[in-house]
């Protein structure tokens, strides 16, 4: 019994390891594919009356702050955030799935249907969602640093400028809780578009195999449009939600995100909530292709030396 066991442990182990490794490559190179456009969104979010549009945005961005301190502005925190969330969030979906797979009264994780898969990312994202939101909310301060000088003139010169002054500065003036300001709208992002977002990978992969095909054996360009249609399902889903948890991270906001969700629509029209879409939309295209790539490939790679 125990050389039985003992296999399967270090097997489960090895697993585990290898979709932490991929997932946290996946999820450096989603971020030095995607960050300037994330720069633009996270400003169109968080102050849609300073910009006409995504262009303006991304043209007045590089204009006043360049490439670096501007459409750059985050990358250091925006690493850290993905990293932290692919790593877990692609650890956790491993587990998940065979979780669900039981659950479903499936034999092997390959052959659970797609909703099975996009369950399990679901339950996947509520892990990485503790990582995520203290850096992503450290990141969109930085984004919108300048925005946040112009609309507060008084307290946004203060504000330190680089990520190690920031996080010191939030730790000293909020403690713990002040990085996971937004977590419940944090919430309602990553755990139903987790759900579309996987549910779009897999079901696309499944319908681009072949017959004598596992999704695996896809190919690379089928694999990134793959990757490409979670991403863009997952942002159309929940995008509302992000704008949400936008504002209140950006703006230190302690209201619910019922209450502040209520005031943009009371305020500026429902379509506000949807403000920074087509940066979403058209950067998580290549970031999203990006991801998935580095992943599988990764994980073929390590699970043929390992």
């Amino acid at each position: 019994m125990l050389d039985q066991n003992v296999p399967a442990s270090e097997g489960k182990l090895r697993q585990g390891f290898i979709d932490f490794t991929a997932g946290s490559l996946g999820g450096a190179m989603q971020v030095y594919v995607s960050q300037p456009l994330d720069t633009v969104k996270v400003k169109q979010q968080s102050f849609p009356q300073m910009y006409k549009n995504m262009v303006d945005c991304f043209v007045k961005t590089y204009r006043t702050d360049g490439i670096f301190r501007g459409l750059y502005a985050g990358s250091v925190p925006a690493v850290i955030a993905n990293v932290a969330e692919n790593s877990v969030l692609f650890a956790a979906y491993g587990g998940c799935q065979k979780v669900v797979a039981y659950g479903m009264n499936v034999e092997e994780v390959k052959d659970m249907p797609t909703v099975g898969h996009a369950f399990a990312g679901f339950l996947a994202a509520f892990f990485s969602t503790f990582t995520l939101c203290p850096t992503e909310l450290v990141k969109c301060k930085l984004q919108a640093l300048r925005e946040m000088q112009q609309h507060n003139p008084k307290g946004g010169n203060n504000l330190p400028i680089t990520p190690w002054k920031l996080t010191k500065h939030i730790m000293a003036t909020e403690g713990i809780p002040g990085f996971f300001r937004g977590l419940t709208s944090t919430f309602m992002r990553e755990m139903p578009g987790y759900f579309f977002f996987f549910g779009g990978y897999e079901g696309t992969r499944e319908l681009l195999r072949k017959p004598d095909q596992t999704k695996e054996e896809i190919g690379a360009l089928k694999t990134m449009f793959a990757g490409a249609v979670g991403g863009v399902t997952l942002w159309t889903s929940i995008f509302p939600a992000d704008v949400i948890k936008s504002r209140i991270q950006v703006n230190n906001l302690k209201r619910s995100m019922t209450s502040v969700g209520l005031e943009i629509i009371r305020k500026e029209g429902f379509l506000a909530l949807y403000n920074g879409l087509l940066p979403s939309v058209l950067r998580t295209i290549p970031a999203t292709a990006t991801l998935f790539l580095v992943y599988e490939y990764t994980k073929k790679t390590l699970n043929e030396i390992l």
